[in-house]
């Protein structure tokens, strides 16, 4: 057991799927996983732990934003002994040509965080996908024809922007788009010396202003799961 997560030792799967949302993780464990069961309820962060194809693989929700993210991924890694960190979020676009429920894979995030701040005063650290998961994700994709892009994201500590123009700053540099947690998870697997992916679902457009609904958000985008777990 560690701090926020209540799992004995070999409850935990080396591969964890990371939703933000627990109640996320509760329908990815009942659709996709077999003999799936619940090795924690912390604070209402759900974590599952089941078998796809035979193989072994966890599920844990990790809450909004990075440094709670980064809580349940230290713990994970030196409580738990994870080795696969694969992030399954939704994203908001700030591309013309990427729509609602499109899937971006994260090969870079850059981020408006402090998090590596205090560790590389005077530098930054660019925090990148481990080309591993990377690479066999995009394959998994194209042998099964669902469509990606790929690319730069950014990973912001501000769901609501005072400027509502301020997306544009980033998009004219190509980041495809915004998401909460990637910059931070790419950052403690290279810590760590373990991978990490991000895997997004596209749910508004500060484009077009189109937005999903929050039952769409917990409940569908389906892809992206099986990308994750063809991948794994």
């Amino acid at each position: 057991m560690s701090t926020h997560i209540e799992a004995k030792n070999g409850e935990i799967a080396a591969t964890v799927l990371l939703p933000g949302d627990p109640m996320r993780a509760r329908w990815i464990a009942e659709n996709f996983l077999d003999h799936a069961t619940c090795y924690n309820n912390v604070r209402g962060m759900l974590g599952y732990t089941g078998t796809y194809k035979g193989k072994q693989v966890s599920v844990q929700g990790t809450g909004m934003g990075i440094p709670s993210a980064l809580i349940y991924c230290h713990e994970l890694i030196n409580d738990y002994g994870v080795k696969n960190l694969i992030r399954l979020g939704t994203a908001g676009s700030y591309q013309k040509d990427i729509k609602i429920r499109d899937i971006v894979i994260a090969l870079a995030a850059s981020t408006t965080s402090g998090i590596n701040k205090q560790h590389f005063q005077n530098a930054q650290y660019a925090p990148t996908a481990n080309v591993d998961l990377f690479l066999k994700a995009c394959l998994y994709a194209k042998n099964n024809n669902i469509p990606v892009k790929a690319g730069n994201v950014l990973s912001t500590d501000e769901f609501y922007e005072e400027d509502p123009d301020s997306y544009k700053k980033w998009a004219n540099y190509g980041v495809l788009c915004v998401e909460m947690e990637t910059a931070g998870i790419y950052s403690i697997a290279a810590k760590y010396h373990v991978k990490a992916l991000a895997i997004l679902t596209i749910s508004d457009s500060l484009v077009t202003g189109e937005r999903t609904t929050a039952d769409e958000r917990e409940m569908t985008f389906k892809k992206m799961v099986e990308i994750a777990l063809g991948t794994i």
